[in-house]
Order: structure tokens, then sequence, then C-alpha cells
């Protein structure tokens, strides 16, 4: 464990993070997000989501411009909002990202050969606690715990996971679907603290043994939760946190969300053929190649508006065509109208008179 420091050793090895946005950079959702804890989600920082059960704490959480000098300017803050200190059996609290199993195979898990993993973060809160971080293993349910400290202070952790050998019958799937949950442990029930922390190697899943000994951060209104710099890689050795270009990330976070929006008034989005006088597809090309075709998050769809020759005729539903037709390169959106479309002539979807509008299109694990 040391305290945060620059990057001026930094090995030129590029591309051996396995995690994505762990210097917090990118969050297309929003900046700050209240009242979390009653569901999962994703609410800031791209690829960090909140998992969460039964608890009756609530948090706010926050990208923060307050990371570790040379590290990252940005880091996710979690703010304790609600308290929660009569803690239910299955109660737990997660900050973690899911990875796919095609990104993983560099690893070896399962079989003869597998390697270690090293994980570092920088972490602080707002006083000193004991939480856990925890691989898991969704293919084959098999999982690891070590526990850390915070302090005031920015401190980085550098912890290695032995390698998975197991019987040789559990790899990662090579697939794009979701194989190991990184999570860091924040708050737990019995159900998952009652046993003996599983620390020394891979086992297969017994809840009670997977946050044992973690502090909650749901003690008090007081508590606050910071985190940034996260790395994860192959082999026993923590080297510098690599400091990505924004624009490698920000294509990294867009494989799984693409936002348009908030911006302009009357900001075009796509180009559109009418199919009735009321019935526009608007095709939006992906800026990448998505993990997958993407759902479209709800929106409201009087904040957009088609323009067809001189006219600009508002929406009544904007929705996911139904005929096959988006994949993972190109998003195919109905737009409707009430009236008003030249029935086999183009338009072109745009916002209305507000800097309001988004459309997120979501492809996340």
């Amino acid at each position: 464990m040391t305290r945060a420091r620059t990057n001026a050793n930094i090995s030129p090895a590029i591309g051996r993070n396995l995690v994505i946005n762990g210097s917090m950079n990118v969050a297309a959702r929003s900046a700050s997000v209240t009242g979390i804890g009653a569901a999962a989600g994703y609410f800031t920082c791209d690829r960090w989501q909140i998992a969460t059960a039964a608890s009756a704490g609530r948090l706010t959480m926050t990208q923060t411009a307050d990371g570790p000098n040379g590290i990252s300017a940005n880091c996710i803050k979690l703010d304790c909002t609600t308290a929660d200190a009569s803690i239910a059996a299955g109660e737990f609290l997660l900050l973690r990202q899911q990875m796919e199993g095609q990104n993983l195979q560099r690893t070896g898990k399962g079989v003869v050969g597998a390697k270690q993993i090293t994980l570092s973060f920088y972490v602080k809160a707002s006083a000193a606690f004991t939480f856990g971080v925890e691989l898991f293993d969704g293919d084959n349910s098999r999982q690891i715990t070590k526990l850390y400290d915070t302090t005031t202070d920015w401190v980085r952790h550098e912890i290695t996971f032995p390698a998975d050998v197991d019987d040789g019958s559990s790899p990662f799937d090579d697939d794009n679907a979701v194989s190991l949950f990184l999570q860091f442990w924040l708050h737990a029930g019995a159900t998952y603290t009652g046993g003996t922390l599983n620390t020394a190697s891979w086992a297969n899943d017994t809840s009670a043994n997977r946050a044992a000994g973690i502090d909650s951060f749901y003690s008090n209104t007081a508590n606050n939760f910071f985190l940034t710099g996260v790395q994860m890689e192959i082999g026993p050795v923590a080297t510098e946190f690599e400091q990505e270009d924004i624009g490698v990330t920000l294509s990294k976070c867009q494989r799984y969300l693409v936002k348009y929006g908030p911006g302009e008034a009357y900001e075009r989005i796509g180009i559109a053929s009418n199919l009735s006088t009321t019935v526009a597809q608007v095709f939006i090309p992906l800026p990448v190649a998505m993990r997958t075709t993407p759902a479209l998050i709800a929106v409201t769809a009087s904040e957009f508006s088609l323009h067809d020759s001189n006219d600009v005729l508002a929406c009544t539903a904007l929705v996911i065509e139904s005929g096959g037709h988006s994949n993972n390169q190109l998003s195919v959106l109905d737009a409707t109208v009430s009236s008003g479309l030249t029935d086999g002539g183009s338009s072109t979807l745009l916002t209305s008179n507000n800097t309001t509008a988004f459309i997120s299109l979501d492809a996340e694990l």
C-alpha cells in the first residue's frame, strides 16, 4: 500500500488495463445523481454500476474533480444521504464493473497456465473504514475477496489475486456476455458477512464468505467514499496507472452507451425515410461497433421533431423500429408525428426548441 504518486516511471506497455474508464473521466449519463439505492443501475461514470438489494440506505453518486494529483483529475464520489443502521440479512451495496469474457482470455483462468491478476486503485473516505474488493466469476460462480482500509487521504492499494487453475473446467466464456464482476463491497448483511472471508484462493461461491469483515458505508450520513485510478492487469506486479488518451477511453465506453445531446436547440440527430404521412424511419450510424444491438433508453418524444421540406413536425413517439434493421453499428428508430409528412419522402430528426433533449442507446452488460 502506497500513497498517491505521479506517473514519472510509467511502463510503456499500452492496453494492459482490463478496466474501462478507471480514471472516471467519462460520464455520459450524468455528472451527479441523487437518491440512489432502491435499484441497481448505471448513473454517472461510464461502465461503473451501483448494485444494491434490500437496503433503506440512499446515496448521491457524483463524478467529482478531486482525483489524486498526477493520476486523474476525476473520481467517483459516493455520499451517504440516508443511513441504514438496521441491516437485514440480504442487504448489499456494490460499486462494480462487469467485463466481457472475450476481453479476459489473457487471464487463462480455470485451466493449467492460468495467471495471477493484480488490481490497483486509489481510494479515500471520510473516515477509516475496512471494505472488500471481490473478483466474481459469473460463468462458473467462483470468487475471491480481499479487504482494504481507507483513510481521509488518497491511498493506492495494490492487491494480487492468485491464479485460478481449478480443475480445468472453469475458464471464462469467450463471448460478449459478462464473465467477471469486479466488485467493491461497501455494505452487506449477514447473508454475505456471516462466514469466513475467502481470501487465499478462488473457491466456489458461498455467499456468507464473500464480504465478511467489511464496514458499512450506510452507517452515517457523514460518510463519503472516493475511488479512481482503477487498474486490473495480468501478473503479480502493479504497474503505474495507465494514462489513456481520452479519445480511446470514450471509444471503449461507447461500446456500451452512446448518447446524443443534450446540446443546441434544433440539433440534427439523423436522416429519416418517411414510411407514411405519420411515421418516419430514422437512421443513426453509431460511432463504434457496440457490444450488441442497443436499446433506446426512454426519451421524451415531444422534445424532438421531424423536419420535412419546410415543415417542422413535433414527434409524438420515438422508439426502436420493430423490423430488425437495427444492429450494433446502426440504430434505426421509428419517429411518429400526428400528420404532415410527405409519404415516400425524406426528413431529418432534430431536437425541438430546447437544449435538454437527448437520445441514449444502451448495450451495457
